[in-house]
């Protein structure tokens, strides 16, 4: 299906949207193909205000302006239940920080959130894009959260829905009712933007890419049968003195700067799941590594006046900081100050960059889905899960296998319980969609949002998912741009997604389908991903840059 556009006339941007309506006759496929031939043509910078489109890159006169704030929200009290269902108060052991940027042209506009939470909920992104882009008068496209995936954190709403995003979509999560942090962080939210309108000043963009390599560890074991396995602190530590692993050392950072020379705001990316300081049943409030490196260098670079400094999740699927559950606020405070003086050493290595423009996109990639596993298969694999589930429940210590996943001793049974029931939702529902013949019915394809954005010489690509190393890597080496930047918790998370070579292994990574059932049927369970799996990923955000690459230079 071919899909005429219309132009969506707003501040500086060409949106799109199928003449046709699609009625019910329209397939799902054939919609999101529709949607694709749409979202890709929005490379929002090619598009002037009077709605005619033109190369912004081209126009004379127009540059990049910045203006960014850096805020904390520390909670009174926070009562964090776990997977194990399992209430207790945290330790609130500082705030939780956010960083506001607002980027203009004078072509495009793009407002950029990073927090210090695991994720926000789609629900909640929707509400809050929403709200942004109306006091900014710009598209919600425009509007983009990054999550440092900090597991330290806590809820935003008062009627939690876990993981319905995971599915397949369409996405049908309630409403998100915000609780007092939630309302607090809106409101913070919405002052920043209105007040960041009025600071614009023109910057120049500097980048270098630093080094670190004694924070993280690949958490993806292999044994030497082929099986794989979820390695934690307690697996590590059998691995050899401080294994790490295959890991991503790169440590960027991009430096925005007045025409006086001064830092306005930084923005920095690191891969590694921040859990020094989580434990699932000992909850603490904190921004763990990113958030402290984020405060080193903005120091560095502000002096008494620290400079905000934005932190980007890289492909972090597959990559831990040490000592999850074990190492406490303590050394996660020891990482981020590692890693912030690891951003700190690249500062001597900044160079500018030639382009001083914007430029934005938003896509879509399509993953194929595989097949489901045959029924006895699935038999086999629900007899074994129900027994284990027994026998966690009773206290058995022993209950560190099932299905392919694997436990570690500093969870209690009752917590592997927990995190073993939604694997037995899936594979209850793959068995009764087999016994029924229904498994034809289900799609070929997971619909996978990207926002791509160039400023200057720089690329970003955020993945609204837990994107494995491959992944980035892959982004990395067939951009044409000096450098690019892979963000996964992009507005919200799909759970984890990995690269070709890691589909079809057991462990929890690369198995996430299995966690994509709930006792809510709105949520709609997704069959496992079938080859390249996330190298579709890398493809199209690297087919966007190529586009935005080949943009003229002002």
């Amino acid at each position: 299906m071919v899909c005429k556009l219309r132009p969506v006339i707003g501040r500086g941007n060409l949106g799109c949207a199928p003449i046709n309506a699609w009625g019910a006759a329209t397939s799902f496929r054939s919609v999101w193909r529709s949607m694709i031939a749409c979202w890709v043509t929005m490379i929002v910078c090619t598009c002037c205000r009077s709605g005619v489109c033109a190369d912004a890159a081209t126009t004379a006169g127009n540059r990049l302006q910045a203006a960014a704030v850096r805020f904390g929200i520390t909670p009174d009290k926070v009562i964090k239940t776990n997977t194990a269902k399992l209430p207790k108060e945290a330790e609130i052991a500082g705030p939780l920080k956010t960083t506001v940027t607002l980027l203009d042209d004078g072509q495009t506009r793009v407002c950029v959130i990073c927090c210090d939470w695991v994720k926000i909920p789609r629900n909640v992104t929707q509400m809050f894009r929403r709200a942004i882009a109306i006091e900014l008068k710009i598209r919600e496209e425009q509007v983009i959260f990054f999550a440092s995936h900090n597991h330290s954190d806590t809820s935003l709403i008062m009627n939690e829905m876990g993981g319905f995003e995971w599915g397949l979509p369409p996405y049908q999560g309630p409403t998100a009712q915000l609780n007092e942090i939630g309302n607090e962080l809106l409101a913070r939210l919405i002052s920043s933007v209105r007040e960041l309108e009025s600071q614009l000043q023109p910057v120049s963009i500097w980048w270098a890419v630093g080094n670190e390599d004694r924070i993280t560890y690949n958490r993806k074991g292999r044994r030497a049968d082929g099986s794989t396995f979820m390695m934690r602190e307690e697996d590590r530590v059998l691995q050899g003195v401080d294994f790490r692993g295959d890991i991503d050392t790169q440590a960027p950072v991009v430096v925005f700067k007045n025409e006086a020379g001064q830092p306005v705001v930084a923005w920095v990316q690191f891969a590694g799941h921040p859990v020094t300081s989580f434990s699932p049943e000992i909850p603490v409030v904190f921004g763990d590594y990113p958030q402290v490196a984020c405060d080193v260098l903005g120091k560095k670079l502000g002096g008494e006046s620290e400079v905000p400094v934005a932190f980007f999740q890289g492909c972090a699927g597959d990559v831990n900081s040490k000592e999850m559950f074990r190492g406490g606020v303590k050394r996660a405070i020891e990482f981020g100050e590692m890693l912030g003086q690891s951003y700190v050493d690249a500062l001597p290595k900044l160079q500018k960059s030639e382009r001083n423009d914007l430029a934005f996109a938003a896509t879509v990639a399509e993953l194929p889905l595989g097949p489901l596993p045959t029924e006895a298969e699935l038999q086999r694999d629900l007899d074994e899960i129900e027994a284990f589930i027994r026998r966690a429940r009773n206290g058995d210590e022993e209950t560190l296998h099932c299905v392919g996943l694997n436990f570690p001793r500093d969870l209690s049974p009752a917590y592997r319980a927990g995190l073993v029931d939604r694997v037995r939702m899936w594979t209850a529902w793959a068995l009764e969609l087999r016994q029924a013949g229904g498994e034809t019915e289900l799609p070929k394809v997971l619909p996978v949002e990207l926002w791509v954005f160039r400023v200057g010489d720089v690329g970003f690509v955020g993945m609204p998912l837990e994107p494995f190393l491959g992944i980035g890597r892959k982004l990395r080496r067939n951009s044409p741009l000096p450098l690019t930047v892979p963000c996964g918790y992009a507005n919200f998370t799909m759970g984890y997604i990995p690269d070709g070579p890691n589909i079809g292994d057991r462990e929890y990574m690369s198995s996430f389908h299995r966690y994509t059932a709930a006792e809510d049927k709105n949520i709609r369970p997704r069959p496992p991903l079938d080859l390249p799996g996330g190298d579709v990923i890398a493809d199209e955000g690297v087919r966007v840059l190529t586009q935005m690459a080949g943009e003229s230079t002002r």
